[in-house]
C-alpha cells in the first residue's frame, strides 16, 4: 500500500489556524475525503512545541493511504480530484511551499489499536541520507541499527518509518529519503523522552547515515478524515 505523504503552508494572508481548520473542517470533508481510490486519509495539524518559529516551514501533513500506483493514478483523473480538491487547494494552501511524496511505512512499533478518538501528539522528522551513503545501506541502518535506538525512547507509544518508494528514483533523487513517525501520550512526554539518555544516544548515531541540515521536525495532532480503518 502506498502511504503517501503531503507536507503543507498556508497561503499569504492565512493564518495557521484558519489554514488547519479549513483543511480539516473543509477541504478534507468537501472534496479530498470524496476521492474513491483513497483508502484512509488522515491530517496532522502542526502544534506549538519549543521555541516558535516565525514561520514554521509546514503547517500540516496529509497522509494518503492507496492501494497502488494504478489506483494513485486513476485518483488524479477523478472529477472529484480534478473539479473538486485540485481547484480547492489555492483557496488554503501555497502550493509553491508543498512537499509530496510516495512512501512504504515500516511500523516498528505497532502500540494499541489506533482509534479516530485517540488522544495523544506525534513526532514527526523528514530526513535525507548523507552524502555518498547507498539507499539500500541507508535504508538497512535506519530500519536495523537506528530504529532499535528509538525504540528505547521512554515513553514512546508507537513508532513507523516512511521510507520513500523506489519509483521516486527512476529519473531523479527525491527531496527526501523518509519521514519518521514518533508518538507520545502528549507534549510533557514527548520533552520527557527527548531530555532522555536514550534520545541523546539515537542522536549521537544521526550523522552516521544521514544529512541532519536537511531534517526538519514538527509536532502534530492527528485528524482521521477516512479510517483508521480502510473503507472498502
Amino acid at each position: 500500500m502506498i502511504h503517501q505523504l503531503i507536507f503543507a503552508h498556508p497561503k499569504p494572508g492565512m493564518s495557521e489556524k484558519q489554514f488547519q481548520d479549513y483543511w480539516v473542517n473543509v477541504h478534507a470533508v468537501k472534496f479530498a475525503g470524496k476521492i474513491p481510490q483513497i483508502k484512509k486519509y488522515l491530517i496532522d495539524t502542526r502544534i506549538p512545541f519549543g521555541p516558535e518559529p516565525e514561520d514554521p516551514r509546514f503547517s500540516g501533513i496529509a497522509e494518503i493511504w492507496l492501494n497502488n500506483e494504478e489506483e494513485q493514478l486513476a485518483s488524479l483523473q477523478t472529477p472529484e480530484f480534478l473539479q473538486g480538491a485540485r481547484l480547492d487547494e489555492p483557496n488554503w494552501a501555497a502550493f509553491w511551499r508543498t512537499i509530496g511524496v510516495d512512501t512504504t511505512a515500516h511500523v516498528l512499533l505497532e502500540g494499541p489499536p489506533l482509534s479516530r478518538d485517540a488522544k495523544g501528539i506525534k513526532l514527526v522528522t523528514t530526513v535525507k541520507r548523507k552524502e555518498g551513503v547507498p539507499l539500500e545501506t541507508f535504508r538497512r541502518y535506519s530500519l536495523g541499527v537506528h530504529g532499535p535506538l528509538e525504540l528505547k525512547l521512554p515513553g514512546l507509544r508507537r513508532y513507523a518509518q516512511c521510507h520513500v518508494r523506489d519509483g521516486a528514483y527512476a529519473i531523479g533523487e527525491p527531496i527526501l529519503d523518509a519521514v519518521t513517525m514518533l508518538w507520545f501520550d502528549d507534549v510533557a512526554a514527548l520533552q520527557t523522552a527527548l531530555d532522555s539518555p536514550e534520545n541523546a544516544a539515537a542522536k549521537a548515531d544521526l550523522p552516521h547515515f544521514i544529512e541532519l541540515k536537511y531534517a526538519y521536525s514538527l509536532v502534530v495532532e492527528e485528524h482521521w478524515v477516512i479510517g483508521p480503518e480502510p473503507r472498502p
